[in-house]
């Protein structure tokens, strides 16, 4: 036999009767909240653990709970050699693809005169 989903009767609360267009993001700390199809077009505020996230639900995200979408852990990146070869030759294809495009511009600029 099944429970049934767990959907927190505060949160139910806080979204009754109000507009998901009109209303700004709704706090919550409940994290184990299921996503009734009632949440759908609203903004909720998670708590992570330090701050609120902000997450839109959307029809796909039905079933799921809410601390799916509230990371708690923040990545920064990995370090060594390997990442600092990798973000130089990503600033420089940045560099070139910066020059390409106002070179591009002062063509068609030149063009029209």
């Amino acid at each position: 036999m099944s429970k049934g989903p767990y959907v927190d009767a505060r949160v139910l609360k806080k979204i009754a009767g109000k507009d998901p267009l009109k209303s700004g993001a709704i706090k919550t700390w409940s994290r184990a909240c299921q996503i009734a199809p009632e949440m759908v077009g609203f903004t909720f505020g998670v708590h992570n653990g330090r701050d609120f996230l902000e997450v839109l639900v959307s029809e796909d995200m039905v079933g799921h709970r809410l601390g799916e979408f509230s990371p708690t852990r923040k990545f920064i990146r990995h370090g060594g050699q390997m990442q600092k070869e990798l973000d130089q030759k990503k600033k420089e294809s940045e560099i070139a693809a910066a020059q390409a495009a106002k070179a591009a511009t002062e063509a068609k600029t030149g063009d029209k005169k």
